[in-house]
């Protein structure tokens, strides 16, 4: 091998064909020299993609309702929820730099072929599941805006996976570009929606001190329990999917792997990028949820839709003095701006699922059409089955949401074993000790959590 090969393999994200993302792989170039500001702009993208799952339409039901239901008390689990949120994406992010490895592909490289097989369906079914909520949010949005029927609203979502198509062959940063535009429409719709509210600030401020009222199994009647509730928001903000797509849009900057030094700065600036975006993420999800405290609490019954909260914005019986079909429509819009942003990154961590665990060689547009119609079969089929009824597909988003929740340890223990690990990692790039103690502490109670709503799933069954 020539000097001049050896000198391009050394870059993270060299395109070749096993490469992550090999379209758009080590395809952003970033600056050796400059100051601060001007490497992070360089850096900053990634982050963004992986917020925008945190603050999917999936997000908008569980924390509103979180809201109207159980007042500013939840508001500790977004917290929570974004603080384990930017320690493992950290991770992820980190993994896909050093080793240069998506998720998907490091754990297909490390287990058995059953082991493998076992959690890519896993992954596929929470794949599909964050899709579902994309595609009804999306779907909902245009039928409000427009009044189109609900199924040709569904179907009108399939045609994103060519608009992502389209976007892939302007370069990746156009893609960061839109998707940042679509996250900062959303905060100023929803920031104008809560001002508007006039929040109670003290109460607000109580409810980011965590409660054990969070965790309980009790609710009034007709209502769901806290720890549904819970699990629901954990499920929405701390997204499987969000692990994998960060390992792997991580590599699309181009840096020397083999100048510790550079690799080094590389990962501490995609460090300040997540950190940002995910903090935006944050503030969004806060928002959402004290919008559903301030305004519609005592009428939870009333919000338990998108369309209900599209009504209820209108309705001064519910919104009081500030009701406006204004309201509404930006409701709405920003509803599709979300739907949208989503349907971009759930389709690229399609692919990176596909074809790090199965190692699939077929094109780019088959494996994102294929992840799209995964997700597009069941809302078709409950669409048609329930003549398009709007609560019908809302309550399958809302269990979509809790099944992330289930599956995301799945994800979470085999990222903290290899990015603990001083042979995959090596001695510079290890978790610290405190932060692996911390990450399992915190796949301890999480799964301890979803083993108690199973058990009281089951129970309301039998």
């Amino acid at each position: 091998m020539s000097k001049e090969e050896m000198t391009k393999k050394h870059f993270v994200g060299d395109a070749t064909a096993d490469a992550s993302l090999g379209d758009v792989n080590g395809s952003v170039e970033v600056p050796t020299n400059g100051s601060f500001w001007r490497k992070l702009w360089a850096f900053s993208g990634p982050g963004a993609l992986v917020a925008v799952g945190y603050m999917d339409p999936g997000n908008w039901v569980t924390s509103v309702a979180g809201g109207a239901n159980y007042h500013y008390t939840l508001l500790s689990v977004v917290l929570v929820s974004s603080l384990i949120a930017m320690m493992l994406q950290y991770m992820a992010g980190k993994l896909g730099m050093v080793k240069r490895e998506d998720l998907a592909q490091a754990t297909r490289a490390r287990t058995s072929k059953s082991g493998g097989f076992v959690l890519w369906i896993m992954t596929e079914l929470a794949l599909v599941a964050t899709d579902i909520a994309e595609v009804i949010g999306g779907a909902i949005a245009l039928h409000l805006l427009f009044g189109w029927s609900m199924i040709a609203s569904v179907l009108t979502t399939a045609f994103d996976v060519i608009l992502l198509l389209l976007l892939m062959r302007f370069g990746f940063r156009k893609i960061e570009a839109i998707v940042i535009t679509l996250i900062l429409t959303i905060l100023f719709i929803f920031g104008y929606l809560v001002v508007s509210s006039n929040p109670d600030i003290v109460a607000m401020l109580g409810g980011y001190v965590p409660q054990l009222q969070a965790v309980s199994t009790h609710a009034p009647k007709g209502v769901d329990s806290p720890l549904l509730m819970t699990l629901g928001i954990v499920g929405a903000t701390v997204m499987p999917h969000n692990l994998y797509l960060h390992s792997s849009v991580s590599q699309t900057r181009k840096i020397n792997r083999e100048n510790k030094a550079e690799l080094k700065e590389a990962v501490r600036f995609m460090t300040w990028d997540s950190n940002i975006q995910l903090t935006l993420a944050f503030v969004v999800n806060s928002l959402l949820l004290i919008l559903g405290a301030s305004l519609f609490f005592g009428h939870g019954d009333s919000v338990g839709t998108f369309g209900q909260m599209y009504t209820a914005l209108s309705d001064s019986t519910v919104a009081g003095a500030i009701a406006s079909p204004v309201l509404s429509t930006l409701f709405a819009v920003a509803l599709l701006a979300s739907g949208q942003n989503s349907t971009i990154t759930g389709t690229l961590t399609g692919e990176v699922v596909m074809a790090g665990f199965l190692r699939l060689k077929i094109p780019m547009w088959a494996r994102r059409m294929i992840t799209r119609g995964l997700a597009l079969a069941p809302v078709i089929a409950f669409t048609l089955m329930y003549g398009g009824d709007e609560a019908k597909l809302d309550t399958l988003l809302i269990n979509s949401q809790v099944f992330l929740s289930i599956a995301l340890p799945f994800a979470m223990a085999p990222l903290i074993l290899f990015t603990s690990s001083k042979k995959v990692m090596g001695e510079d790039f290890v978790n610290p000790k405190w932060m692996t103690i911390l990450a399992w502490l915190v796949f301890i109670v999480l799964t301890g959590l979803n083993i108690q709503l199973v058990v009281q799933i089951i129970a309301n069954w039998l």
